[in-house]
């Protein structure tokens, strides 16, 4: 059976580079094929893009940003059965989880509009002094200028969602690279805006055929912002490397830690931490990984643990009842596999899970108390792995918590407001979640990785004002004088 193309979508451009094939995570079949851009293709979409931002008079009026938002939110709410099973296909998130993408990545477009409609300037303090008398000052926005933005596999379409639309909100001309393993639904989505009545030249996603020619791409000195999402290695490398004057926000992952106290609704704990734990099978950025419970109650919270993830559903993702999908490649089905024995051979006591289901599924894991040295206590797993440590006083564990290089998002399980309190202004963290798991997000609340974690603020209203300029106008007039 032949599947389908996508031919190159850079205005203009013709590459040579061979097509890239999309396999599924699940059984790694060839969904599709997408033309690869070779150096010559690359360059015509940066001229394109910097052109269309140094030419002024071919801006696109709010009004029409505006209204492109609106239509693309319609078309995906209409689609939306067809993109969730496109994006579980092509990235082995579970349909019912794709779906709830899907929505969200809706709601990220409609965040965007509603931002627009309300965002406003500020007027600077004038007429206060001899120095400053007969004006007039206040800012508006505009586009800082070409944004690329190159994307990860775990979300592929509310990602992009999270940073074309951004861009396209500002005004922002956005080259957009999608990970090659999840190019699919970024490729639906950049349609969508085109047939919403987005020129085509202002939204151009595009997939190097070599990493070398994605770094010449993001570090060349005609991209004014760059939006990361990915691993923090290749995140900071690009940073270093970018072009003076270019800003960037930069999306990486932590190693994701839950307290929970002793005084926890543990029913509510544990259902919790399963979800944020083996969500996506472990392939979040800020899932659940070590979870850090009282002494007295570890053993007994962990075999609870195992015993859900025992229970969990791991199969194909399109498939309705599955819980758990495949990891993205039989790759990271190994590694998982390596680290998880390291920590058994120097320690850690295995409650269930640690062996490959197939060459792309791996069974969810419980750990209880694998020594702090071993990597899946120092390093993101990204997996479908959580590990579980005793602890004897609240402090230890926030000490624990805090020990690694880096910081995203934390949580505490308590009934106590002053222990939450306390972990709060104590814990590592961008953000605290009190009863809640470590991966849950909403898209206009503020998302940021810390320290190795990331840099800048994602979140559609953030993304969106990093990718502007506030501009200001000062008025002197004899009739202004107050």
């Amino acid at each position: 059976m032949a599947t389908e193309r996508h031919g190159l979508k850079v205005p203009g451009a013709k590459s040579s580079a061979p097509d890239i094939t999309v396999l599924a995570p699940f059984d790694r079949k060839p969904i599709a094929t997408a033309a690869a851009a070779d150096a010559a293709a690359v360059e015509h979409a940066l001229a394109t893009a910097h052109g269309l931002y140094r030419n002024r008079d071919a801006w696109l009026p709010l009004a029409k940003r505006i209204a492109i938002l609106e239509g693309t939110a319609s078309l995906m709410k209409a689609r939306a059965e067809f993109l969730a099973v496109e994006a579980a296909r092509e990235g082995g998130k579970p349909l019912i989880d794709s779906k709830v993408e899907v929505a969200r990545a809706i709601d990220s477009v409609r965040i965007a509009v509603e931002h627009l409609r309300t965002q406003q300037g500020t007027v600077i303090p004038m007429n206060v002094g001899p120095s400053s008398a007969n004006r007039l000052a206040f800012t508006t926005f505009e586009p800082i200028g070409v944004v690329a933005a190159v994307s990860a596999f775990n979300h592929p379409l509310n990602l992009i969602a999270h940073q074309v639309g951004p861009a396209v909100a500002a005004g922002c001309p956005v080259i957009v690279k999608p990970a090659k393993a999840t190019p699919l639904s970024c490729l639906r989505f950049v349609e969508m805006l085109r047939e919403a009545g987005l020129p085509e030249e202002w939204c151009i996603p595009l997939l190097p055929e070599n990493n070398d020619l994605t770094t010449k791409m993001v570090c060349d000195p005609r991209i004014a912002f760059l939006s990361f999402i990915g691993s923090a290695k290749v995140g900071w490398k690009l940073h270093s490397q970018l072009a003076p004057g270019t800003r960037s926000a930069l999306e990486h992952g932590g190693v994701a830690p839950v307290i929970v106290a002793a005084d926890a609704d543990m029913k509510a704990t544990l259902a919790s931490v399963t979800k944020g734990g083996f969500y996506h099978a472990g392939q979040v950025c800020v899932s659940v990984q070590r979870v850090y419970v009282e002494r007295s109650q570890a053993l007994a919270f962990a075999t609870a643990l195992a015993e859900a993830a025992s229970k969990l559903k791991v199969g194909d993702p399109t498939l309705a009842e599955t819980e758990v999908g495949p990891m993205i490649d039989p790759g990271e089905v190994r590694r998982v596999g390596e680290w998880i024995e390291e920590a058994v051979a120097k320690g850690a006591r295995l409650l269930c899970g640690g062996k490959k289901l197939s060459d792309t599924c791996y069974a969810p894991t419980v750990l209880l108390d694998p020594p702090d040295e071993v990597r899946v206590s120092t390093q993101e797993v990204f997996g479908p792995v959580v590990c579980v440590y005793g602890y004897d006083r609240i402090d230890q564990a926030i000490a624990r918590a805090n020990s690694l290089p880096v910081s995203f998002q934390a949580a505490v399980f308590t009934q106590s407001i002053d222990t939450a309190l306390r972990c709060y202004e104590r814990l590592d963290a961008s953000a605290v979640m009190v009863n809640d798991h470590t991966a849950f997000r909403v898209d206009w609340m503020p998302f940021a990785g810390l320290r190795v974690s990331g840099h800048g603020v994602g979140g559609v209203p953030y993304s969106l004002h990093e990718m502007q300029v506030s501009k200001m106008m000062v008025m002197k007039s004899a009739e202004i004088r107050r």
